[in-house]
């Protein structure tokens, strides 16, 4: 099958998911949509700033061709002194606005209206080099810095990037080529990158090809993303679609990934650095979410996973032509732990493995490493999962040092390829793992004991309060 026919039809599998899971009568009750106490207050401000301008006042040119990066400094500068004022809000009309890297500020909304499409310059001069991330002590792709982000927030309270679906596109061909070639002597920057922020808001608008990872909250606290849809091409190089990182309270509702690698990627720095950074990714919360991505995962966790994962809850999730649904990914010298991850309601279709962890991960930073430092896998449940034409249903390979534990499957129908039946091949592989399991087909494998109903009753899904 060729490439655009592959898109066409996962378009229409995806399409048909969402139509599925957003009549759900489960999806219809008060947690859902952002209407916590705990996400109260985000969203309601992000459409109602007090002072509202246009690109084109400060000499935007929508042609594609014009570089609006004067134009976008200029409008962020000009109402950065007006937002504490009842808040700000640039409106992007429709067209292509060619640009450079700009920051935004806090109490404001950059709101794309439809058609508008904001184009990442080609040109690297464009883009400095800044400093490394603390928590991982090192770009990810090379030593020493990285190349700044496209779109940048930084320290910020009460920020938002919405509108009537309009683009965000990195252009990220350019990136990816030259990374390939082993050209870049700095680590390749990020679309949309927010960092020390609270009270985030992304919603309604498509984020394309980016550099690398798309969406990157880090260090943040209160963050919604809503309605995004992300795209890269099946084969760029680390284009992960959503990586909240070292985050407290992230809510990811009715979105849709297509990438290069994981679709989300829950991270809390990399070994040494982010053992001392010691900032937790925790209260991660995940609902009707699609992803297609061959090579990599649905949902992420790791590798770097230094400062710690806890309270993840996932649920309604389709995943097409995807290599696995739920990637628990860690190693020797990543220590602090992943604990009570919930995830439920996961319709699959062409799925390498479907339930994956591995404690095999020898990337590192440096020589610095600790190799005491060991990982702690506890607490991880999946239940209500279909999954067809699957290579293998289950590969959880834990420490001798350190078992993954608490490990608890139920009502998991999984359809083995015919190829796979062909070859007679084994479909789960465990090791060092201890949980229970029940309502399970295939059968697992002999470290999950069947424990009847009682399992779902002794681990149930934790539900969002």
């Amino acid at each position: 099958m060729n490439s655009k026919l592959f898109l066409l039809w996962a378009a229409v599998a995806v399409a048909v998911a969402l139509m599925a899971t957003v009549d759900s009568p489960q999806l219809k009750d008060r947690s859902y949509g952002g209407h916590l106490p705990r996400w109260r207050g985000i969203g309601s401000k992000a459409f109602t700033r007090r002072h509202v301008a246009k690109l084109t006042d400060f000499g935007g040119v929508g042609d594609g061709a014009t570089s609006n990066t004067a134009a976008f400094a200029a409008a962020v500068g000009n109402l950065s002194q007006v937002a504490a004022d009842g808040g700000a809000m640039l409106v992007v009309p429709a067209g292509r606005w060619l640009t450079g890297p700009f920051n935004l500020t806090s109490h404001f909304t950059l709101f794309l209206n439809r058609g508008a499409v904001i184009l990442a310059s080609t040109d690297m001069n464009d883009f400095s080099i800044i400093s490394p991330l603390p928590s991982y002590g090192r770009g990810r792709d090379a030593p020493g810095g990285r190349y700044s982000n496209f779109i940048m927030g930084y320290n910020l309270t009460d920020v938002a990037i919405t509108g009537n679906n309009g683009t965000i596109n990195g252009q990220g061909h350019v990136w990816w080529e030259r990374f390939r070639a082993n050209e870049l002597q700095h680590t390749r920057g990020y679309l949309v990158e927010f960092m020390f922020c609270n009270n985030v808001l992304l919603s309604n608008v498509t984020l394309m090809n980016s550099p690398s990872w798309t969406l990157h909250p880090v260090y943040c606290r209160d963050v919604i993303v809503s309605g995004v849809t992300i795209y890269a091409p099946i084969k760029s190089p680390n284009t992960d679609g959503m990586n909240p990182d070292s985050c407290t309270n992230v809510k990811i509702l009715d979105s849709y990934v297509t990438s290069g690698d994981d679709c989300i990627a829950i991270k809390s720095g990399w070994d040494q650095y982010g053992i001392a950074f010691n900032m937790p990714s925790k209260h991660i919360y995940i609902r009707n979410f699609t992803c297609v991505s061959p090579t990599s995962a649905t949902i992420a966790i790791g590798s770097e996973m230094s400062g710690g994962v806890e309270d993840v809850r996932a649920e309604y999730i389709t995943a097409v032509n995807t290599e696995s649904a739920v990637r628990i990914k860690t190693g020797i010298g990543r220590g602090a732990y992943v604990r009570d991850v919930f995830v439920r309601r996961m319709r699959l279709h062409k799925m390498k493995y479907v339930f994956w962890m591995t404690s095999s991960y020898g990337q590192h930073p440096d020589e610095g490493f600790d190799p005491d430092a060991v990982p702690v896998v506890r607490n991880i449940n999946y239940s209500e999962v279909t999954a067809t034409n699957v290579t293998m249903i289950g590969r959880l390979e834990g420490l001798k040092r350190s078992p993954f534990t608490g490990i608890c499957l139920s009502d998991v129908t999984a359809e083995i390829s015919v190829m796979m039946k062909k070859k007679k091949k084994p479909v789960w592989i465990c090791s060092f793992v201890e949980g229970v399991s029940t309502a399970v087909t295939p059968l697992t494998c002999a470290a999950l004991k069947d424990a009847g109903a009682q399992a779902a009753s002794s681990c149930p899904f934790r539900e969002i309060p």
